[in-house]
């Protein structure tokens, strides 16, 4: 479970990476404290709803940025994908 939120903050990290410099550290800052403010989660269900809400936020900033987010964020994606609640 841990494991899979350490997964997704590093592909967070690398989407960060693929906008404009200047933006650069204010997100990678926002990401930080968005994943260290969620780290005790104890329920599969709570870390599947935050790891859908990290793609989706995600795909919006990089999609304000004007890059292809269904190219780019393919491996957060997966990673959501694998944490669906069924």
């Amino acid at each position: 479970m841990a494991n899979a939120g350490l997964r997704a903050y590093r592909e967070v990290l690398r989407l960060v990476r693929r906008l404009p410099a200047e933006t650069q550290p204010y997100y990678a800052k926002y990401a930080r404290q968005n994943f260290v403010n969620y780290r005790d989660l104890a329920a599969d269900d709570d870390l599947g709803a935050l790891l859908r809400r990290a793609y989706t936020h995600s795909t919006w900033v990089l999609s304000k940025y004007s890059i292809d987010a269904g190219k780019v964020a393919v491996r957060l994606k997966d990673l959501t994908d694998g944490h669906a609640v069924m």
